[in-house]
């Protein structure tokens, strides 16, 4: 079963996020009201926050910063992201262990 916050795509996977910016530390928080809750230190600014939303996604994920891009949500605390070159089932994986690490 693959998790609410997940959605397959035909290049990847894309993942809604909930994201808190100005943050005293980036950590993924756990899911909350159907999307993966993210804590980043970048303020929403000049795209720095979406800079650093990305990097965090990729490194959680495993995968290199490149494969992660915004699809929706630029402006906004809610966003997707898509994650290229990897299936649902990975990247629900690579996200319980980090969920279970934190």
């Amino acid at each position: 079963m693959i998790c609410s916050y997940l959605r397959d795509h035909a290049e990847g996977v894309v993942v809604a996020l909930q994201v808190q910016p100005r943050s005293s530390r980036n950590q993924l928080m756990g899911v909350q009201d159907g999307k993966l809750k993210v804590k980043l230190t970048s303020p929403p600014v000049e795209g720095a926050a979406n800079k650093a939303c990305c990097a965090f996604v990729a490194k959680l994920i495993g995968v290199a910063k490149s494969r992660v891009v915004i699809v929706s949500g630029e402006t906004s605390r809610q966003k997707r992201v898509l994650i290229k070159g990897i299936s649902p089932v990975e990247a629900q994986s690579a996200i319980t262990l980090a969920l279970k690490e934190s």
